[in-house]
């Protein structure tokens, strides 16, 4: 640690990021299960519950980023803290409102929870809007190593809320406001650590770098898929015109690149690019093999939670261990190296089909080791090449990643899963097929789909039989083509390897504040 403030803050952070992914891990868990009866969901408005607690997460990371150095960090730190205190307040108003005995209650319960949900969410992004700069700016001789470590808090939090959840389903506690509560303990704490600190100045104001400087390092380029994908899911939300949509993308586009004059950092374009197929292949696979461990874990009697507490654990040790990794291999070499157990992960998992827990176990194991470092080394290596940029350039990418995942990463891995399973469904019974598939339309283009009522209503034997084997076919030959995603990465990574080698090597830019600039020599009269 630089000095014992440093090393405070830090802890704050940490604790702060823990808070984040403890909401995230309980609310999706009682979304897939206690609020579907409490409040009498069917699956699309399950579905909805779910979102309205992610969108924000990454729509806040981005608005944030924009004015996050004028307002400062602790006036985000406050907001985020507001927002876990109100959440908690509307959570409980929702219980107390379906347990009065009131005929309505689930009806008046239902808008609580939703808006309780969406303003979880935009505290959780302005949490990841401040303890990224905070940290790069106090470490900035060692950025991705602090990152690795900061970014170990995400799935600390995940491992408290999987030991919660083991511990809760054994007493069979059916209070739900108890498992929403808890936030409070690391909320209270994280605001007590960081309240009475004196955040830092951004390395960008440290070093005198304009506020139109920062915004030139994202350029016309950044804004349009950053602040498009943040139009994108509004749009999807609120149901707007797809043409009013981009039609707003192009005017934030334009004024972009009328204001900065600036395509953005060619590097920088790039690692936005990295960013979207690479934030995939780690947040968009994640529920789908933890799904896969499950029904062996139920069989053999386990809570099925302790897959996530066993694969966030291995990740938080490996993330605090980043530093001699990365003294030894670069932050590419690493991202490199990720991508290539990914790549094995993947594959292995997809022909895991019958196997043992063991197997599937061992496969997974490849997979979590290979996309632990993918996302906090990527955002260290944003900020080791692109300090210009602020707080703006560190969350963008971020912030881009996570709603790449929500509106194009999730909906692809679904289309990849349905139209391997029609198509296994489509030789294997091509009667069938024609009985229970349904033409869909996602972002990408259409598909034919196994529809869900429409399986229901098969009361043949073999033909049930046949629809889940084509579903179990389709999951497990979508996970081996998911491994295009790290494929994809890992070709970058190696093209930049090869351009940074042209330049001597791999080195973080630092810049230089106005004070510790060298002063010329005077100019000799002739």
């Amino acid at each position: 640690m630089n000095n014992n403030q440093d090393k405070i803050l830090f802890w704050g952070c940490f604790i702060a990021l823990i808070t984040t992914s403890y909401a995230f891990i309980s609310r999706m868990i009682l979304c897939g299960g206690q609020f579907i009866t409490d409040f009498g969901l069917d699956k699309v408005h399950a579905g909805e519950l779910a979102g309205a607690g992610i969108w924000p997460f990454g729509v806040s990371i981005i608005l944030f980023s924009l004015f996050i150095d004028r307002i400062g960090y602790k006036k985000a730190m406050i907001f985020s803290f507001g927002c876990y205190i109100a959440y908690s307040a509307l959570a409980f108003a929702a219980y107390k409102a379906i347990h009065s005995g009131n005929p309505d209650g689930q009806k008046t319960g239902y808008p609580l929870i939703y808006w309780g949900s969406i303003i979880l969410g935009l505290g959780n992004g302005a949490v990841e809007a401040f303890i990224n700069p905070v940290v790069s700016t106090m470490f900035n001789k060692d950025k991705t190593k602090w990152l690795n470590r900061l970014h170990a808090g995400w799935p600390g939090g995940l491992v408290i809320g999987g030991l919660c959840t083991i511990y809760i389903a054994s007493r069979q506690i059916t209070d739900w406001r108890i498992t929403l509560g808890l936030i409070l303990i690391p909320a209270i704490v994280f605001f007590l650590i960081l309240i009475t600190r004196t955040f830092p100045r951004s390395e960008r104001e440290q070093a005198g770098v304009g506020y139109l400087d920062m915004l030139k390092e994202l350029g016309a380029f950044g804004a349009f898929v950053g602040f498009g994908l943040v139009l994108a899911q509004l749009g999807q939300v609120f149901e707007w015109n797809t043409a009013l949509v981009w039609g707003l993308i192009a005017a934030v586009t334009i004024a972009f690149a009328v204001i900065t004059k600036s395509f953005g950092r060619p590097l920088l374009a790039f690692l936005i690019i990295i960013m979207m197929p690479q934030a995939t292949t780690e947040l968009g696979t994640d529920g789908w093999i933890s799904s896969l461990m499950e029904a062996p874990m139920q069989a053999a009697g386990h809570n099925p939670a302790w897959v996530l507490v066993y694969t966030s654990a291995i990740m938080v040790v490996l993330r605090f261990s980043a530093g001699p990794i990365i003294h030894k291999l670069s932050p590419l070499g690493l991202l490199t190296t990720c991508s290539i157990l990914a790549i094995a992960g993947l594959l292995a998992l997809s022909k895991t089909n019958g196997a043992t827990m063991g197997v599937i176990f061992a496969a997974a194991t490849l997979y979590g080791v290979g996309k632990t470092f993918f996302w906090p080394t990527i955002l260290g290596l944003t900020t080791e090449q692109c300090p210009r940029g602020g707080a703006l350039t560190l969350n963008a990418v971020g912030g881009i990643g996570m709603l790449a995942v929500g509106i194009l990463g999730v909906p692809f891995i679904g289309y990849l899963q349905e139209s391997s399973a029609t198509k296994k469904l489509a030789s294997a019974n091509p009667a069938l097929y024609e009985t229970v598939t349904v033409e869909k339309k996602y972002l990408l283009g259409n598909y034919r789909a196994i529809d869900p009522v429409k399986s229901a209503a098969i009361t043949d034997d073999q033909s049930k039989a046949a629809i889940l084997s084509a579903t179990t076919t389709g999951q497990f030959s979508a996970l081996g083509k998911m491994a295009t995603f790290p494929a994809f990465t890992l070709v970058c990574y190696l093209a930049l390897i090869m351009y940074f080698k042209s330049k001597g090597g791999y080195k973080p830019v630092q810049i230089i504040a106005p004070a510790q600039m060298p002063i010329p020599e005077p100019q000799k009269v002739a």
